[in-house]
């Protein structure tokens, strides 16, 4: 059974915020750029954290802070140069990945309250083989504890951002640290959903995921509240959030434009499953159909994948076998969402109101099975993490997205732009 505690977490955290990558217990050589620079050397011209060219992707709140995982910004620009102002309420060191285009994604460390210079003359795709005016612009947070705040966007004297239009496909995903990428390399952008999600190709993605978190409402490994609950709300359950919102979240404002995806993918129950906290079978069944009835009253068109847990492996005599957990209850959630009498009378379930009514309107079968049978094997999650490795990640997030092209008919159309970073190893030694 799946059993973590605070300190590792916290250990993990740390490991990051110094920018240090331990790959099976080495330093990897990661060599981010320093991209801090003093704004008054430079000649920009400046746009407010509020400029309608700049598109918001994943949970950030009223007054422009990221939150769960893989939050980003993606703008167009004119010219050669672009710098972010980071606002006070920006934790320190945090990494983000950055890009232009469908270029390599380059790491750096941002500071609260400074400014950094993320596109020069020197950027790749600025110039070289992609001459284009307006380029795309996009960062993602690759942690998910931590959190930036946006104040400014700057670009070069007598230049301008412009507004890139959304993709026309969206998908989220709804989780705990296995969706948001704990202790993959980069975390988020090392994780499943990220790989499902940007690897689609033209889809715009979310992940609304953090460690420790159950479905069922109920405090969880430090967390106070359960995805039942916290989905709803634009922040996550992390001490960051409390110290910036303290008792009052701010709700999720749901009518936001071009926000409702189209697929919802949850994966959920891996802390629910663990003895320490104590969630029994009913308490688990009922905080997920309440999810889902929620995803359904907010996102009316959208079409829900559960996905079956997988918890590690365990010796079974002379090889290993896949650990799962409230698989028969999983089926169960499923059956119920598709049976006519769900489909005659729909319930809709409100995580803020914490209340449950009953739509007149009926509705067609929208939820789906994912099951990650066979997937993963015991060589894909390492010893006493409990998380899969990149590689494992990366499986993962290759048969969910053959599964969403087989079910639903999406095409797969990113067919070149890098989507997981640092993963390109080979041997070149014929002799051994």
């Amino acid at each position: 059974m799946w059993n973590w505690n605070l300190a590792a977490v916290a250990l993990g955290l740390h490991a990051l915020v110094e920018g240090t990558i331990l790959q099976n217990g080495q330093v990897r050589d990661t060599n981010f750029p320093n991209t801090k620079v003093d704004i008054t050397d430079y000649d920009f011209e400046t746009y407010p954290a509020d400029a309608p060219e700049l598109s918001y992707k994943g949970r950030w709140d009223s007054m422009k802070v990221s939150w769960w995982a893989a939050p980003g910004l993606v703008f167009g620009f004119t010219g050669d140069r672009v710098a972010i102002t980071f606002g006070e309420l920006t934790t320190n060191r945090t990494l983000i990945g950055y890009r232009i285009a469908g270029m390599d994604w380059i790491f750096t460390n941002v500071t609260a309250g400074a400014t950094h210079l993320v596109v020069t003359p020197d950027t790749p795709g600025v110039h070289d083989g992609y001459p284009v005016n307006p380029l795309r612009f996009e960062f993602r947070v690759s942690n998910w504890g931590y959190g930036v705040q946006i104040d400014k966007v700057h670009v070069g004297k007598g230049e301008r951002l412009v507004k890139i239009p959304n993709y026309s496909r969206s998908i989220e995903f709804i989780g705990d640290s296995l969706t948001a990428g704990m202790w993959q390399s980069y975390e988020a952008l090392s994780s499943f959903a990220h790989g499902v999600g940007a690897g689609l190709g033209d889809t715009e993605y979310s992940v609304v995921a953090y460690p420790g978190i159950c479905v069922a409402d109920q405090p969880c490994w430090g967390n106070p509240r359960g995805q039942v609950h916290q989905w709803f709300y634009t922040s996550d359950t992390g001490g960051r959030a409390s110290e910036i919102w303290g008792d009052e979240p701010e709700p999720w404002d749901f009518s936001k434009p071009d926000t409702e995806p189209d697929i919802v993918v949850i994966n959920l129950g891996t802390n629910d499953a663990n003895e320490a906290n104590n969630v029994s079978s009913k308490a688990y069944v009922d905080g997920y159909k309440k999810l889902i009835q929620g995803v359904h009253g907010k996102y009316p068109k959208a079409q829900v994948i559960v996905m079956q847990l997988w918890i590690g492996f365990y010796r079974y005599g002379n090889t290993f076998v896949q650990e799962k957990a409230f698989d028969q209850e999983l089926r169960d959630v499923v059956e119920y969402f598709n049976s006519p009498g769900y489909l005659s009378a729909p319930k809709i379930w409100d995580g803020v109101t914490e209340t449950l009514a009953t739509l007149n309107t009926p509705s067609e079968p929208f939820v789906h099975y994912f099951s990650t049978q066979g997937i993963l094997q015991h060589n894909d999650i390492p010893p006493m993490s409990w998380h899969p490795t990149d590689t494992g990640a990366l499986k993962v997030a290759s048969h969910l997205t053959q599964f969403i092209k087989l079910t639903f008919g999406w095409e797969l159309v990113a067919t070149g732009p890098e989507i997981y970073h640092e993963t390109l190893y080979w041997n070149d030694e014929p002799n051994y």
